[in-house]
């Protein structure tokens, strides 16, 4: 049977590179016009043209031969920074996202993820209450989240990374399938991927059917993402008044939150006035902690992948074998995976052969926290 070239997995893999279509057509050493006959399905390449055009992205050649994938309507995704992102920069996002469904669907073949415990909460009254309504069905009740990755893994959230350099690009979810997904860049600090991440579970249970572009998606996000994290009722039992910044700084590892985070949400449930406020943001603006976070935690990342990746190694099966199975390069899965798939032994070459038997990890369904 005759393979036939995918059109549209030339324009994801032009996209996932950043690459305008003039750009690839001069490194590829083709006419624009040739390239974009090609994208519009009207020609089929020769051989010559497919290798230089695989050569060019570094991808491998089948990976132009699958089927179609999945792919994510910017209408479906809620970016946080929309209106500041190129094309460029939402396209290259929206591609790792079909790159992602591909990983994703290979994986949900073998292991036993859990399954999907994300509400439709859109009929609370504001997302506070939604917010209280979420921790009290997952009984997590007032106390903090130890990892915001570990519990959205654990009700049934695929949770994917991306290593976008540009803060215009901070993360964002979509639903495929009745599955939710979330994307965090790797470039934000630990304390403001947490954030992002319970923004993206705000807008899965509160604008699970659409309405995510609507002007008020993002505050209704924040003001959800805020109480998960920062229940006001820990916070008044911890926090009577605050005298200084240090102060802040000093509570914020509790909750997990940024300097800047903490000291909004403690104006907002009335423990510093609004002048006091306005004047520790003016600080951190002096001294640099509004963009650089004093006192920094420590990275999350995903213990379901780590169980992955060391179940795969335990079977002899690395990376290259995923992303060769895949047809996608190896750069690509793991920029989608926290770089977590790092191969857990020096291979060689009498290491024995692959274990026949396919993997297979059950990943408890429980929050951790």
């Amino acid at each position: 049977m005759t393979l036939t070239f995918n059109s549209q997995r030339l324009r994801l893999a032009r996209c996932r590179r950043k690459m305008t279509s003039q750009a690839l057509a001069a490194a590829a050493d083709i006419s624009p016009v040739t390239l974009s006959r090609l994208e519009n399905k009207n020609n089929q390449p020769e051989p010559e043209t497919v290798e230089a055009l695989a050569k060019v992205l570094g991808y491998p050649i089948n990976f132009f031969f699958g089927g179609d994938l999945d792919e994510v309507d910017k209408e479906d995704a809620s970016f946080r920074s929309l209106k500041a992102m190129t094309a460029k920069e939402r396209n290259g996002a929206l591609a790792a996202a079909s790159l992602a469904f591909l990983v994703s669907d290979k994986i949900d073949e073998t292991y036993g993820l859990p399954d999907v415990a994300v509400p439709n909460l859109s009929h609370e009254n504001t997302p506070e209450s939604a917010a209280a309504t979420l921790r009290a069905y997952w009984g997590l009740g007032d106390r903090p989240i130890g990892n915001m990755i570990d519990l959205l893994e654990a009700k049934g959230v695929r949770v994917y990374s991306l290593t976008e350099k540009t803060v215009c690009v901070d993360a964002f979810s979509c639903w495929r399938s009745g599955v939710p997904y979330v994307f965090l860049n790797t470039l934000k600090s630990s304390e403001h991927s947490r954030f992002d991440a319970a923004h993206e579970l705000g807008h899965l249970c509160l604008h699970q059917h659409g309405g995510s572009t609507h002007r008020s998606a993002e505050p209704e996000a924040n003001a959800f993402a805020a109480s998960f994290l920062m229940p006001p009722s820990d916070i008044k039992s911890r926090i009577a008044r605050i005298h200084s910044l240090l102060e802040i700084q000093k509570n914020k590892k509790r909750w997990g939150v940024s300097l800047a985070a903490l000291t909004y949400r403690l104006s907002k449930i009335g423990i510093l006035t609004e002048w006091q406020a306005r004047n520790y943001f003016i600080q951190m603006n002096k001294d640099g902690t509004r963009k650089k976070e004093p006192d920094p935690m420590p990275f999350e990342t995903s213990h379901i992948w780590k169980s992955i990746f060391q179940d795969l190694w335990n079977n002899r099966i690395t990376r290259a074998d995923i992303a060769r199975e895949l047809n996608i390069p190896e750069d690509e899965f793991e920029s989608l995976v926290f770089g977590l798939a790092v191969e857990a032994y020096n291979p060689s070459p009498d290491m024995g052969p692959k274990k026949n038997k396919s993997p297979r990890l059950v990943v408890d369904n429980q929050c951790s926290n």
